[in-house]
């Protein structure tokens, strides 16, 4: 189970007030990232509707270049005529970035933007300003410049949560991707996540449909620190979900160390109390927030 602290809304947090959102968990604390391709309008909706805490709809990798302006068209007709989600764009330094932000600026259902292959946390700052400087940017790293320059990123201004590009991060490395060589970059995300004060960071997706597979990664990612996982598939977001949530018997655990806490009249008697009742605290929110009921 991972447990993050930061599960208050910021002032730059996606909110929505559209009445047929099933999304009301924070996208501080979202545990599932579902990416939908930006040439795929029929399945906007659905994906909406689905389990996924947000949605990305992407007009980076999974649109062929030749497609990307018409994917960027149809991606911003929809968030103007009343979709929500948040938005994978091209890289800074490709031809389509600038043209990216400037066609995504303002729409008022534009919920913030991934930002592929950031470098640097210039790269972030440029992308926040260029929206407006009011919409929440995740910043994508990709690359081995990318991990290295992590917690300057973290720190930028707009960068809301980190997220990993597993597989790009392998193809530019050569690190296979077995557990112990994929640890260091998680690590290294979730150190400088908690640095610049941000959220957990959102771990790279599981390719393929077999469930054994994505729970054990997810629960690699949830050890490691990693509070979110993007997915490709609807079928993903229920493993996802449970696995980046406190069990019910956490939030058991919970109910009863607050109770006895109160009962004593809140007195903090040795020095484990404290990470405890903090522990605690933790998982009675995020219970809260998942809808997890003690067993």
């Amino acid at each position: 189970m991972a447990i993050d602290d930061r599960t208050a809304p910021s002032a730059h947090a996606p909110s929505s007030t559209r009445p047929d959102r099933r999304r009301s968990v924070p996208a501080e604390i979202s545990r599932s990232w579902l990416l939908v391709p930006g040439t795929a309008a029929d399945r906007f909706e659905r994906a909406q509707r689905s389990r996924a805490d947000q949605i990305i709809l992407d007009v980076e990798d999974a649109v062929d270049p030749a497609a990307k302006p018409g994917a960027r068209t149809t991606v911003a007709s929809w968030l103007a005529g009343g979709g929500e989600a948040w938005v994978r764009i091209n890289d800074v330094t490709t031809d389509f970035w600038a043209d990216d932000v400037e066609e995504l600026r303002g729409l008022p259902g534009l919920q913030g933007v991934v930002l592929a292959k950031t470098e640097s946390p210039a790269q972030v700052t440029d992308t926040w300003h260029r929206l407006g400087g009011h919409t929440p940017v995740i910043a994508l790293v990709e690359s081995a410049l990318g991990i290295e320059e992590a917690t300057a990123i973290a720190k930028a201004q707009g960068a809301f949560r980190l997220a990993f590009g597993s597989g790009d991060y392998r193809r530019d490395t050569g690190t296979s991707a077995d557990t112990l060589a994929m640890a260091y970059p998680r690590s290294r995300l979730v150190v400088a996540s908690r640095v610049g004060d941000l959220p957990g960071p959102i771990d790279g997706p599981t390719v393929g449909s077999a469930h054994a597979i994505l729970r054990e990664q997810s629960q690699v990612a949830v050890s490691l620190g990693l509070t979110g996982k993007l997915c490709l598939d609807t079928e993903q977001l229920p493993v996802i979900n449970e696995v980046i949530s406190p069990t019910p018997t956490d939030v058991a655990w919970a109910q009863d160390f607050l109770d006895d806490f109160e009962a004593r009249g809140q007195v903090i008697r040795d020095g484990s109390d404290l990470p405890r009742l903090g522990r605690a605290q933790k998982i009675q929110r995020l219970a809260q927030a998942f809808g997890v009921e003690a067993r």
